[in-house]
């Protein structure tokens, strides 16, 4: 594992030898424009956060598109760092768990059930949602760079069931027996995000779930263009044609899209390389009809 003292920025050393397993770090730190020190704290984990949530946007088109999605760590670095693409959950926080461990941090990964929208009685959901655990001075810590319009801005920590504020909406986490329950405070009510299991599973268990997400009927972004990104003041959310943009201070603005606008905003705001092969999807994304 790789140790740096928490004053001193990263610096890659150029041997002969075989590349390690941290190689990938310099381009990655490029990648979301992190200049900042390389150690296994607090400080550097909400710095490194913030950093990835507002470089790398959420995003799913190539499961709209019958692409796939490969999991695979090659992939997603080709993909999220060499092809500056988005990707949705497991893509995110599987980059994200590798950059931490490569780091020193002690971090794994979690799975558990997406309950966004979702009255309380409603049936279980597919195990389809990847998070992050770090432990740091023996607290644990959530981590999640891959929850769409909804992600947590910072860590929220594990131990405590009190509200957690952040420049955008407040969290808490709750234990539910062998599980915790995240919410979200939006529009004066709790709204729960999803449902997280305690041990960390085996890697094909991301696998199914992943192949649920991109693949199955049922999964809706087979059907919609979902793009997402956050930044410290603003939260942009694409869902087909509706651009929402939240700001920090409360203030919303939507607006609906033509084709050539979308292409436009993915572009601009969500900072992705738009490829011509996408324009059905988008053309389809803006004939859409959005309940809610």
């Amino acid at each position: 594992m790789l140790h740096q003292p928490a004053a001193t920025p990263f610096e890659p050393e150029d041997s002969g030898a075989e590349a390690p397993a941290e190689a990938f770090l310099p381009r990655y730190f490029a990648r979301i424009g992190y200049r900042g020190p390389v150690a296994p704290t607090m400080e550097v984990l909400a710095a490194l956060h913030a950093a990835h949530i507002a470089a790398i946007p959420f995003e799913a088109i190539d499961a709209l598109t019958g692409a796939g999605i490969d999991i695979g760590a090659d992939a997603i670095d080709a993909k999220l760092i060499g092809q500056r693409r988005g990707g949705y959950c497991f893509e995110q926080n599987g980059l994200f768990l590798r950059v931490l461990q490569a780091i020193g941090f002690a971090a794994e990964g979690l799975i558990g059930r997406v309950r966004w929208m979702l009255p309380d009685d409603a049936p279980p959901t597919p195990r389809t949602h990847m998070v992050v655990r770090v432990t740091l001075d023996r607290r644990p810590w959530l981590v999640d760079v891959g929850f769409g319009a909804a992600v947590p801005p910072r860590p929220l920590a594990m131990d405590s069931e009190d509200a957690q504020p952040t420049r955008h909406e407040s969290y808490r986490v709750v234990r539910h027996g062998a599980e915790w329950q995240v919410a979200a405070r939006i529009d004066a009510k709790w709204r729960t995000l999803y449902r997280i299991e305690n041990v960390a599973p085996p890697a094909i268990d991301y696998e199914i779930g992943n192949w649920y997400t991109s693949a199955h009927p049922d999964s809706h972004f087979r059907y919609q263009l979902i793009a997402a990104r956050t930044t410290a003041e603003t939260r942009y959310g694409l869902r087909d044609n509706r651009l929402t943009v939240r700001l920090a201070d409360g203030r919303i603005d939507r607006r609906y899209l033509t084709a050539d606008e979308i292409e436009r905003v993915l572009a601009e705001i969500f900072l992705l390389p738009v490829a011509r092969h996408w324009r059905p999807a988008i053309e389809r994304a803006a004939t859409a009809e959005i309940a809610g």
